[in-house]
């Protein structure tokens, strides 16, 4: 099964050996800096967006890569189990990376003391216009 582990100053998601298989790829790294949210889907399959593109997208398990407006996104989930998400800034390969872990919610609350205090940007105030 899939692993999130944070070494220095990135997030690296190992994968399980079904889901590099179907992924081609073995880990995947991520800097810290780029987290930008991070949350547990109890719905795998409402962390899919975007169109397939490289991996395999079989009912109940998916992983690889999918392409939308919001970029490019990772995933290696499984029907059976929630699925971690991480939502990330432009310093990312990846816009969001959703995997299935052991323990989503553990995972969830370590990742979540990690996200940088600037990654929040306050909303823009629009001119009062007449």
């Amino acid at each position: 099964m899939t692993r999130v582990t944070v070494e220095g100053t990135e997030i690296v998601v190992r994968l399980g050996l079904r889901e590099a298989l179907a992924a081609r790829r073995r880990t995947v790294r991520l800097p810290v800096s780029a987290l930008r949210d991070v949350g547990v889907e109890n719905s795998w399959w409402r962390v899919l967006r975007g169109e397939a593109a490289r991996g395999v997208w079989l009912p109940g398990r998916c992983a690889g890569e999918r392409r939308g407006p919001a970029g490019t996104d990772f995933v290696a989930v499984r029907a059976e189990t929630p699925a971690l998400q991480m939502d990330l800034g432009p310093a990312s390969p990846y816009a969001r990376v959703a995997v299935s872990v052991p323990d989503p919610e553990r995972t969830e609350r370590a990742l979540r003391g990690l996200i940088p205090e600037d990654a929040v940007e306050p909303p823009t105030e629009e001119p009062d216009t007449p």
